[in-house]
């Protein structure tokens, strides 16, 4: 604390990202990154722009990067917005879309960044409680009221539940008068996109990133998706903000990543196929394991307690994710899908504390 903070950085709690040790050796499946390197035509792509041209600004528009995000999902360059990750496009959005009168909507477990915007901006929030599945409801929003706005993640982080595209269609023709942000971060992993709703939902902002399926999380590359004058609104925040978020590098290599589609189905086909194979062996070991449609599984244990598995494996030099709060999910692990070879090392590990003997599973 110092007496030279504004009155709002007192009242702060700010946001607490995953552990990132740098220890050498460890099996790190407690941050969702990617388990498999970025295409080599993003290295290469990297390696050109690092000339003499880093002594100038990069684009402010970061026009060639829009247009390729466009093309990728059949919409105009007018209605793509780019940022340094999602993350600061979700607060951009927060500021541009969601101080108003009314309270905004979200879930009780969702993304823990969406309050601590709220909080940073001054936005009153109104949380809706999933039900005991752990499932969105859409009714629930659709009897809420007036809203000031409304943002869930698709699938939803850390349960890696998606919601059916006819469902979020429904919340946004009950909601028609306030903006919907779906946060599509985990969305190429199995979940649905709301893209194709945006032509017919003015109301309605996209949200993704490189981070995850692109294997991009180093590179800081995010974008949102939504009609022109939701579009505008960032901007405008934007260039009240930094006006030129993205470096050369990361353009350069956000550019090639979404042209090399041969390289991210190779690399989806990898990660969902060690999800579904790690899901069942985790549930031959007892474990629940949420229907996931992201790169984790979220899942706890019949009768051993979440914090102490997780120091457990630990202690075996293998990270995952435990969230003390709230308490409706103590006893659950997010883990991240790694390599073949680090899925079965986590299951080793977990046979090793749980004293259990080696089981054939099949996906």
């Amino acid at each position: 604390m110092s007496r030279y903070w504004s009155e709002a950085v007192h009242g702060l709690t700010p946001y607490v990202p995953g552990e990132q040790p740098r220890v050498p050796g460890l099996i790190k499946l407690n941050t969702n990154e990617c388990p498999y390197p970025p295409s080599l035509r993003v290295l290469e792509a990297i390696r050109e722009a690092a000339g003499e041209d880093l002594r100038l600004y990069p684009d402010p528009e970061c026009s060639e990067l829009r247009r390729v995000i466009a093309a990728r999902h059949g919409l105009q360059p007018e209605q793509v917005f780019v940022g340094n990750g999602s993350d600061e496009v979700l607060a951009h959005a927060f500021m541009a879309l969601f101080r108003h009168r009314h309270a905004l909507l979200m879930p009780d477990i969702s993304y823990s960044f969406y309050a601590v915007y709220a909080r940073l901006f001054g936005i009153e929030v109104r949380t809706l409680a999933l039900d005991a599945s752990l499932r969105i409801q859409v009714r629930d929003y659709l009897d809420a009221g007036p809203n000031g706005g409304i943002v869930f993640a698709n699938p939803n982080a850390p349960t890696g539940i998606a919601l059916g595209l006819p469902e979020v269609q429904r919340l946004l023709q009950g909601n028609p008068d306030s903006a919907v942000l779906v946060d599509e971060a985990y969305a190429d992993f199995g979940g649905p996109s709301a893209v194709p709703l945006i032509e017919g939902h003015p109301q309605l902002l996209v949200v993704r990133t490189l981070s995850k399926a692109h294997a991009l999380a180093g590179l800081r590359v995010g974008y949102a998706l939504g009609q022109p004058e939701l579009i505008e609104g960032l901007r405008r925040v934007k260039d009240s903000f930094n006006s030129y978020p993205l470096d050369r590098l990361a353009l350069a290599g956000a550019c090639a990543a979404l042209q090399d589609e041969a390289w991210l189905a190779r690399t989806l086909d990898c990660v969902t196929a060690s999800r579904e194979q790690l899901s069942a062996q985790l549930r031959a070991l007892d474990f629940e394991v949420l229907p996931s449609a992201a790169n984790f599984v979220f899942a706890r244990h019949a009768g051993r307690d979440a914090a102490e598995l997780a120091e457990a494996l630990r202690a075996r030099r293998i990270l995952v994710r435990h969230f003390q709060r709230p308490a409706r999910i103590a006893q659950f692990l997010r883990i991240s899908i790694g390599t073949e070879p680090q899925c079965a090392a986590l299951v080793d590990a977990l046979r090793q504390i749980l004293g259990r003997t080696a089981q054939v599973v099949s996906s």
